[in-house]
């Protein structure tokens, strides 16, 4: 039984396409490029900067003002351009009322995540709201995942479960020598959940609450 579980936000909490995708598209514009919305698809997950020099061949320079335009259009409008997967909210409060300390640690912008955590009036899911830094730290899914482990003492890695949608939460999980769940509904290809990390994958959110939360969900 884990005593301590991590979530990520876009793709296993929330269906966030619309919102990145549209201010993907605002960023690029800048720079008069178009892409396909399918060729946009993997900014969900990673942080942006490796985004925009990985999928559109930016440099350094032109990615950090790819963020700054991408930022413009997400901070008021690409923000709330999103939804929760019908059951989450459900699933973080049998959690908590269970004893679990229940974590977000996701790659967006701190400040963005608790931004959202309020418009869906979740503030009362978690224990604690992490995320990585605007232009500083914790900018890997692993430094956010040990921030959130530090900030809820949280020493036994055997006790902690990471759950999302991408490669990326694999990596952090091994990083840290935690499990990792796999959520199927999210944005991940096939292939990512390869890793001795990934202790189960899941298609829906009520196959994940059977599985975080058996003694619950038995019968």
């Amino acid at each position: 039984m884990y005593s301590h579980v991590f979530f990520d936000l876009d793709g296993t909490l929330t269906d966030s396409r619309p919102g990145i995708i549209h201010s993907v598209q605002y960023a690029l514009r800048h720079f008069g490029m178009e892409m396909p919305e399918a060729a946009l698809l993997p900014f969900i997950g990673p942080p942006l900067l490796y985004s925009f020099q990985q999928f559109c061949g930016m440099d350094a320079r032109q990615a950090a003002e790819a963020v700054t335009r991408y930022r413009e259009y997400f901070k008021d409008r690409g923000i709330y351009e999103n939804s929760l997967y019908p059951g989450v909210a459900e699933l973080l409060r049998a959690l908590r009322a269970a004893h679990r300390r229940v974590a977000l640690a996701t790659s967006k912008p701190e400040v963005f995540a608790r931004r959202i955590v309020a418009y869906f009036g979740m503030e009362d899911c978690f224990d604690c709201v992490c995320g990585a830094g605007l232009d500083g730290p914790r900018q890997s899914k692993a430094d956010v995942l040990a921030y959130a482990c530090a900030t809820l003492e949280a020493r036994d890695m055997r006790r902690c479960v990471l759950v999302g949608d991408r490669i990326y939460d694999v990596q952090g999980a091994e990083a840290l020598g935690m499990d990792c769940i796999g959520v199927l509904y999210g944005y991940g290809a096939p292939g990512e959940f390869c890793s001795p990390a990934v202790v189960r994958q899941c298609s829906s959110v009520r196959e994940l609450r059977q599985t975080l939360l058996p003694e619950m969900t038995a019968g």
